[in-house]
């Protein structure tokens, strides 16, 4: 049994072509197709209802509540089958693609995705700033939440998954990325990704706002929180400050006591602060993480230091050329710095 699950608000003209699309696709296969409305103005819910004589339709029409990922949510729970399909209503989901999405699942995929993203997949007539959102979310979910760093379409609206793996998993998600929050929590093994062409859309509006941006910046937020990102952060920003005072306490020394030159003492003090923080990050910050033998860690560590300490210095550049303070630029560069270290360490050092 498999389970259409579609999510719509003022997608009426959509319907009866999308029904017998569906209803094509699956002319082989047990379905039911599940519209969860938000009590659309155009009645979309009333279209669905007069369809539901025709194909198997169960249509639950919201009054209270709005939002496409708690309507996917209240789909899940309304479903019989045992293959979730999750799609839009505006016909930019092919729904020719979903058999390919069920052979996935049925060749031992748990979740399978319909990508615009890997080989094969493309978007057609997106202006250049809806690519630029869709690819920024894209990098901006792949760095923090390095759970999803392969796959290459994680905020895809459609999308099969077997019914486990989310049968014990509580989804909070916020804004319309549910895709998102079912990688991060979800009890799978397996992801697979099918190319599809995200077409036109035929009637309706685009549902992409800056609230939504907003919302899925607060989404990848509370995701990193859930899979303890943020507290990691915060742990690697402590060792980065025990790293200053080993630097500065090291050059104190050798400068004070041991009678070195100046120019000279801050590359051993330098190197102390990078062992300094290896260490602690090792023992602490990625304890859990320890997945490459020490001396590629340890060598990954210093090459994070060096590319971080190359960014300060070019932002650094960039903004007194811009004609900023000379501190103020460097506190920027700085804190590019403690991004790209973080970034490269929690990826590569320690990926």
């Amino acid at each position: 049994m498999i389970s259409i699950i579609i999510p719509t608000y003022n997608e009426r003209e959509n319907l009866e072509e999308l029904f017998e699309r569906i209803s094509r696709a699956l002319r082989d296969h047990e379905f039911e197709i599940i519209v969860v409305d938000d009590d659309s103005p155009d009645k979309t819910w009333e279209k669905a209802k007069t369809l539901g004589k025709i194909y198997p339709v169960k249509v639950i029409r919201r009054t209270r509540e709005k939002g496409l990922s708690s309507a996917v949510i209240r789909g899940f729970k309304e479903a019989k089958g045992d293959i979730f399909v999750v799609m839009d209503a505006d016909l930019q989901h092919p729904p020719e693609v979903i058999p390919k999405l069920i052979e996935a699942i049925e060749n031992g995929a748990e979740i399978a995705i319909a990508s615009r993203y890997t080989k094969g997949g493309k978007v057609e007539n997106w202006y250049w700033w809806r690519k630029l959102v869709s690819k920024g979310a894209i990098m901006i979910g792949r760095v923090a939440l390095p759970k999803i760093r392969n796959v290459k379409d994680p905020v895809s609206g459609f999308f099969a998954l077997k019914k486990d793996v989310i049968a014990k998993t509580d989804l909070t998600p916020v804004g319309f990325k549910i895709l998102l929050e079912i990688l991060i929590k979800g009890q799978y093994e397996r992801v697979v990704e099918i190319p599809f062409t995200f077409g036109l859309r035929r009637a309706g509006e685009s549902k992409l706002s800056q609230k939504q941006i907003i919302n899925y910046l607060r989404h990848i937020y509370r995701l990193m929180r859930w899979e303890g990102e943020i507290d990691r952060l915060i742990k690697f920003s402590f060792v980065g400050l025990s790293g200053i005072f080993v630097n500065e306490g090291a050059l104190l020394g050798f400068v004070e006591f041991l009678g070195w030159d100046k120019r000279l003492a801050v590359l051993p003090a330098t190197e102390l602060s990078i062992l300094n923080n290896f260490i602690w990050n090792d023992i602490w910050t990625f304890k859990d993480l320890k997945r490459k033998p020490f001396h590629l860690r340890l060598l990954n560590f210093h090459l994070a230091a060096l590319t971080g300490a190359l960014v300060q210095w070019v932002i650094y550049l960039i903004l007194l050329y811009m004609g900023l303070h000379y501190l103020i630029a460097n506190l920027i560069g700085i804190g590019f710095s403690f991004i790209v270290r973080f970034i490269f360490n929690r990826n590569i050092t320690w990926g």
